[in-house]
C-alpha cells in the first residue's frame, strides 16, 4: 500500500468560487437548479418588499436558460471604492459580498431581506455555464457576460434609457455538471413566484414559458392576499370557521424592548374536519419549506388563544389536557413573517432558528385571535370540537399503547420525575449529569412531555461488563427500568413494547467531564441497547459554553446569545463587529454547567423542542465494523498501548477546553 505524502504543496486554497464548484451541495439543493434560479428571483423580491420594484418577470427560454427580471433601482455598476472593480462584478464572483449586510445602522441597501450572507448570485454564477446581467440604471445600459464563474466579457455601456427607467436583468444557463436534473422544475417555479405574488401586494409577477406554446405566459395577482391563497390551497373542503387574517407589526415607540421597529408578521389560519395540517410560511418573502421558530410562534399563539377559550367557557371534559398538536393538527395556514436579522439553518434557507422569532409571532397572533374567539362564540364553540375531540383521540391512542405493555412493569426509579402524557410519540427523557442540573432540568421542563433522571458520578464504563452484571450498577439499572427495554446485543430482538420514551435525551456539561460522560453512556447504549439506536431513540443534547450579553445597538435592543464552543464564539464575535457593535462593549460568560443555568436558560437553548440543538444517534450499517474498533480502542481495558499510540498520532488536532 502506497502512502500519501504531506507535504507544504499539499496543503490547498480555494479561491474565489471554487469552494462552489468543490462542493455545491454545501451552497445549494443539487437535484435541479430551481433553487440557484430561486436566489435570482430573492434578489428581485427584496427590491419589491423594499419598496422599489413593481414588477417581476421569469421567462424559461428554449435553449435552457433562465431570466429574471425586474424594474428595481439596478444592482450598481460603479467601481467600488476598497475592491476598486465595478460592484456588480463583485456580486456575481465574490462569496459574502451584497448589500444586506448593515441593517441595522441603517448604511445597507435592504432593512428587511432574506439575503444574509452575500452568498445567494455568486453560487448561481459559479454553477451557470454562461450568466448574463443587463443593467439600467441612471439613464443608461451596462452590460456584463460570466461563464464559468468567470469574466467572459467586461463589464461595458450599451446603450441608453430615460433615467427613471431602472432595473435587472439576469439570465443564467445552469451548467447540468452540478445537478441531478439539467431541467428547473416547473411546478416547484409556479409556486415561488405565486407565493411572492401572495406576500407582495401590488407587485405583478408573470412567468413566460417558451416551449409551452398553448399556455406561455402565466400572471399571479392576489386582491385577498393570503386569504386568498390559503383558499386556493384548501380546494373544495370548507373550514369549519371563516379563515382568521391579520397581520401586525412592531411600531416605532412601541414599548417593548425585545424587537425592533417593522419586525411583524400576517397571517391566515382555519380549522378544516377531514383534512390533517397544511402550512407554508415564509420569512422576509423567501419560503420556509422546513419551517422553524416562526411557525411554532404562531402554534403557540393559537394553542394559548383556543385554550384560553376553551377553559373559560368550561368545553374541556373532565380529565381531558389539551396539547399544542390537538390544536394544531387541523390547522391549516399561511404566515409571513418579517425578521430584522433572520437566522437559518443553511444556505438554503428552509427553516428559520432565530429564536426570538418564536415570541415576536405569539404575542402578534394570540392577543387578536383571542379577541375574535370571544366576539365570535359560535364559531369558536365548533373551532374548540375539533380541538377537543382531537385531544380524546389522542388520549384514547395513548391508552392502547399502554395495554400492550404487559403487566410485569418494574417499579421505577425513585429519582426519576416522569411525565405526565400517555403518548410514547411524544414523550422523552432527559439522562442528566448530576443532581444540581437536574433539579434546574426538572423546573425547566414541559412536565407532560419531558421526563428526568438525574446521574450521580460517571456512568460504569460498560464496554467489557458482561450483560448479566450490568444491573449491578444502580445508574445502568435505574435507566433501564426508566427506558422500558432490557440490555440486548446487536442480533437479538428485544421486546420493545414496553418503551417508555420516544426520545433518550443524553444532556451534559459542555465540558471535559460532561464530555467523558456522553462518551459512558454511547457506550452503555452502543453495546447493550443497540436496537434503541437503530430506532432513532438515543439522542445528545448541546447546551451552551457560553452567554453573550449584547447592549442595545441601532435599531436592535439588547440581546443575549450562545455559543456552543470557541469556534461559535468567535463567529458571533465576528458578526457583532460585521454589525458595528462597539468592540469590548458586549460581556461573555461561561457556564461552569447544566446546574449554573436557571431553568430558563436551559428551557430556551437546551430543551425546548422548538429552539434546541439535539443531534440524533446513529450508526452507519457499513461502518458498524470501523465503529466497533474505535469503542474498542477507547474503552478497551487491554486496549491501553493502542490509546497511547492513537493519541500521540492526534492528540494535536483534538482541541482540549480544560
Amino acid at each position: 500500500m502506497s502512502k500519501a505524502r504531506y507535504v507544504e504543496s499539499s496543503i490547498r486554497v480555494l479561491k474565489g468560487l471554487e469552494p462552489v464548484k468543490e462542493r455545491p451541495g454545501m451552497y445549494t439543493r443539487t437535484q435541479d437548479p430551481t433553487h440557484i434560479m430561486q436566489e435570482i428571483i430573492d434578489n428581485a423580491a427584496d427590491e419589491a418588499l423594499g419598496g422599489y420594484a413593481t414588477r417581476i418577470e421569469v421567462s424559461l427560454h428554449n435553449d435552457g436558460s433562465v431570466s429574471v427580471e425586474d424594474n428595481g433601482r439596478g444592482i450598481p455598476v460603479g467601481m467600488h471604492p476598497e475592491e476598486k472593480e465595478p460592484t456588480v462584478q463583485l456580486v456575481f464572483t465574490r462569496l459574502h459580498a451584497g448589500g444586506k449586510f448593515d441593517k441595522r445602522d441603517g448604511e445597507g441597501a435592504y432593512a428587511f431581506s432574506g439575503g444574509l450572507h452575500g452568498v445567494g448570485v455568486s453560487v448561481t454564477n459559479a454553477l451557470s455555464k454562461r450568466l448574463e446581467v443587463t443593467v439600467k440604471r441612471d439613464g443608461k445600459i451596462h452590460h456584463i457576460v460570466f461563464a464559468d464563474g468567470f469574466v467572459l466579457e467586461k463589464l461595458k455601456t450599451i446603450g441608453s434609457c430615460d433615467v427613471a427607467d431602472t432595473g435587472t436583468v439576469v439570465r443564467s444557463t445552469p451548467d447540468p455538471r452540478y445537478f441531478d436534473s439539467p431541467h428547473v422544475s416547473l411546478p416547484e417555479l409556479e409556486r415561488v413566484l405565486r407565493a411572492k405574488a401572495v406576500l407582495l401586494p401590488g407587485v405583478h409577477v408573470v412567468l413566460n414559458v417558451e416551449r409551452d406554446l398553448a399556455n406561455p405566459t402565466r400572471t399571479w395577482q392576489y386582491p385577498e392576499g393570503l386569504k386568498g391563497y390559503l383558499e386556493e390551497l384548501a380546494g373544495d373542503e370548507e373550514p369549519v370557521a371563516p379563515i382568521f387574517t391579520g397581520s401586525r407589526v412592531i411600531e416605532k415607540n412601541a414599548d417593548q424592548d425585545t424587537f425592533a421597529e417593522g419586525e411583524g408578521a400576517a397571517w391566515a389560519f382555519a380549522w378544516f374536519d377531514n383534512t390533517g395540517g397544511l402550512s407554508e410560511s415564509y420569512v422576509n418573502l423567501i419560503p420556509t419549506a422546513a419551517g422553524g421558530t416562526h411557525e411554532a410562534g404562531l402554534r403557540t399563539g393559537v394553542f394559548e388563544a383556543v385554550k384560553s377559550f376553551i377553559e373559560h367557557h368550561g368545553l374541556l371534559p373532565r380529565g381531558v389536557r389539551l396539547q399544542m398538536e390537538d390544536v394544531s393538527s387541523r390547522l391549516h395556514y399561511v404566515l409571513s413573517a418579517r425578521i430584522l436579522d433572520p437566522q437559518f439553518q443553511g444556505q438554503t434557507k428552509e427553516k428559520l432558528t432565530s429564536r426570538d422569532a418564536l415570541k415576536l409571532v405569539a404575542s402578534m397572533v394570540r392577543d387578536p385571535l383571542e379577541v375574535w374567539l370571544n366576539g365570535h362564540v359560535e364559531w369558536a364553540k365548533k373551532i374548540a370540537d375539533v380541538v377537543v375531540r382531537q385531544a380524546m383521540a389522542r388520549m384514547k391512542s395513548g391508552q392502547k399503547v399502554e395495554k400492550r405493555k404487559g403487566s410485569g412493569v418494574a417499579v421505577l426509579p425513585g429519582k426519576l420525575t416522569d411525565c405526565e402524557s400517555d403518548n410514547i410519540q411524544e414523550r422523552e427523557i432527559f439522562l442528566v449529569e448530576g443532581d444540581s442540573a437536574g433539579g434546574s432540568a426538572k423546573l425547566a421542563r414541559n412536565k407532560q412531555t419531558q421526563a428526568i433522571l438525574p446521574l450521580r458520578g460517571k456512568v460504569l464504563n460498560t464496554f467489557e461488563v458482561d450483560r448479566d452484571r450490568l444491573f449491578a450498577n444502580t445508574e445502568i439499572h435505574d435507566i433501564a427500568v426508566a427506558v422500558g427495554v432490557d440490555p440486548h446485543g446487536p442480533n437479538d430482538s428485544p421486546d420493545m413494547t414496553g418503551l417508555r420514551y420516544q426520545r433518550i435525551i443524553i444532556m451534559s456539561d459542555a465540558d471535559v467531564d460532561g464530555s467523558h460522560i456522553k462518551v459512558l453512556l454511547l457506550t452503555l447504549f452502543f453495546m447493550h441497547f443497540p436496537k434503541l439506536i437503530e430506532g432513532g431513540h438515543v439522542c445528545v443534547a448541546s447546551p451552551p459554553l457560553y452567554r453573550i450579553d449584547v447592549p442595545p445597538h441601532g435599531k436592535r435592543p439588547m440581546r443575549k446569545l450562545y455559543a456552543l464552543d470557541d469556534t461559535e464564539l468567535a463567529a458571533i464575535d465576528e458578526r457583532l463587529t460585521k454589525e458595528g457593535v462597539r468592540a469590548g462593549s458586549w460581556s461573555v460568560g461561561r457556564f461552569k454547567g447544566l446546574g449554573e443555568m436557571n431553568p430558563e436558560q436551559l428551557w430556551e437553548t437546551t430543551m425546548n423542542p422548538e429552539t434546541r440543538r439535539v443531534l440524533p444517534v446513529r450508526v452507519i450499517e457499513t461502518e458498524r465494523a470501523e465503529a466497533s474498533l474505535v469503542f474498542s480502542r477507547l474503552m478497551g481495558k487491554g486496549e491501553a498501548s493502542a490509546r497511547r499510540e492513537w493519541m500521540e498520532q492526534h492528540g494535536s488536532d483534538v482541541e482540549v477546553d480544560i
